[in-house]
């Protein structure tokens, strides 16, 4: 018996529970595979299909995300044109988000229901621990699992040294090393990933991924640029997020370049990641101590001896900083809306008492 399309893409008897009362309402499953500007392409057991958001759905997308690539949704089918409509979006299992660069707390959706985050920066000029600390800080958050995938390393002389640096920051997610072009390191990065479950790759522009990609599937399905000599970026990425099929069953979520990671809520990721830190900090003699000239303290003393590198204490500091500065503007921003709330009710009360006088003339 030939498996469904669907369940290539990871449907499964719990999913089919979640979506019974769609089932009921005359829906049909599909998982989002592409966003593009003007839609969606999502895959179905008849194959796949242009979709749009239903009035309900891009009126309410306006407040909160819309359908985001991974994403398993509820259609109404249009057969006359080949199209559907999004009627519904099943809850998500894990998410990856960033911080939307032009504003400062709200949430933008890179991908939905993944089961491996692969952190992937090349080992050329672009090798960045501050960086990869700052993805696995998302990925963490995301509630998938993270891998660190160093592309390249044939470009590096001493590729095992510099991957024990990244392991030692990497708080026990995987740090694998890659060189598509000598076929190195592919088959223990695929291993990662079951039949059915869903990988994304994130990382800047030009580390790799699209030919990642290409490596995985054996053929030039994504384009891949060549780098700028003076800045190791590539010139031309993936312009759309897409899920791909890969052989042996596994799914692979290629995403554009992201030239920056906000973090929103992350707290525990945050700890994750610089574990150390938060350990050293509680070694510290004063409970409130602020890490700065107080006697006893922990985190000056392994910055003095080296135990402690001055970049990755820099790094905590500025996620912490900008945790807080999050979390100040979500206060404001839950604040406005309860002062915006009060005025409205005092507003109705106010029209209900003229209306209920005027009645009683």
């Amino acid at each position: 018996m030939l498996e469904s399309v669907i369940a290539q893409y990871g449907w499964s008897a719990l999913l089919a529970l979640a979506f019974a009362a769609h089932a009921e309402a005359g829906h049909t499953p599909a998982r989002v595979i592409a966003q593009h500007r003007d839609g969606y392409l999502v895959a179905t057991d008849d194959g796949e299909l242009r979709a749009n958001l239903s009035g309900r759905l891009h009126h309410e997308a306006q407040e909160a995300d819309p359908p985001s690539v991974g994403d398993w949704v509820a259609l109404a089918l249009n057969p006359a044109d080949g199209a559907a409509t999004i009627e519904a979006v099943l809850p998500r299992r894990t998410v990856l988000t960033r911080r939307a660069a032009d504003s400062l707390g709200k949430l933008q959706v890179i991908a939905a229901n993944i089961d491996v985050v692969f952190v992937v920066s090349s080992m050329n000029a672009d090798l960045n621990p501050r960086r990869i600390e700052r993805y696995l800080a998302a990925a963490w958050q995301s509630g998938a699992r993270p891998v660190v995938v160093l592309t390249k390393s044939d470009l590096s002389d001493d590729p095992t040294g510099e991957a024990a640096e990244i392991v030692a920051l990497a708080d026990g997610a995987p740090v694998l090393l890659v060189s598509a072009r000598d076929g190195v390191g592919l088959a223990p990065l695929l291993a990662q990933v079951a039949p059915g479950e869903v990988c994304v790759l994130i990382g800047s522009s030009g580390v790799g991924k699209s030919t990642l990609v290409n490596a995985f599937l054996g053929e030039d399905r994504l384009s891949v640029a060549e780098i700028r000599e003076a800045d190791d970026q590539g010139r031309h990425t993936t312009s759309s997020r897409q899920l791909v099929l890969l052989p042996g069953g596994a799914l692979l979520l290629d995403t554009p370049g992201i030239r920056e990671v906000g973090l929103i809520d992350a707290e525990e990721a945050v700890s994750e990641v610089f574990d150390d830190i938060e350990s050293l900090a509680g070694d510290c003699r004063f409970n409130d101590c602020g890490h700065t000239h107080e006697p006893g303290c922990a985190i000056a003393a392994a910055l003095q001896s080296g135990a402690l590198d001055p970049g990755r204490w820099a790094n905590f500091q500025k996620l912490g900083r900008e945790l807080a500065a999050v979390a100040q503007k979500a206060e404001r921003i839950a604040k406005a809306a309860e002062r915006r709330q009060s005025a409205a009710q005092a507003k109705t009360y106010r029209a209900t008492k003229r209306d209920h006088r005027g009645g009683a003339d």
